[in-house]
């Protein structure tokens, strides 16, 4: 009249290689969404950074991690410090890694644009 649990347990381990898999199946399905949402595009957006920071070269108009846009003046060769000019005869050394965009140096053509507007 009552089952005993070894017997509860047996039945359920009868079909426990395809139950366990149709629990474990959801979390790979998880893990697989997020990598392909959330970490491969962030890995791709960090490698493409170090690209633009080993690139740096003199000239270069830079955007800082603070908001100030600069002039590269010198790159220094294996230091993180990179010199930058802030404003006329104003340099200073920032880290590489505060550098987070560059900007294209400014045409003949847009630049009489701003002189104009």
């Amino acid at each position: 009249m009552f089952v005993s649990p070894a017997f509860a347990q047996d039945a359920a381990a009868a079909g426990g290689g395809l139950a366990v898999l149709m629990q474990i199946l959801p979390l790979i399905l998880i893990f697989g969404v997020f990598y392909f949402l959330l970490i491969r595009p962030q890995q791709k957006k960090q490698r493409e950074q170090r690209e633009l920071l080993n690139k740096l070269k003199r000239g270069d108009r830079v955007l800082t991690a603070g908001g100030i846009i600069a002039q590269v003046t010198r790159v220094k060769d294996g230091v993180d410090e990179v010199e930058v000019e802030i404003a006329p005869n104003v340099r200073v050394n920032v880290l590489r890694q505060t550098i987070s965009d560059t900007f294209k140096p400014a045409t003949a053509d847009a630049k009489a644009e701003t002189a104009k507007g």
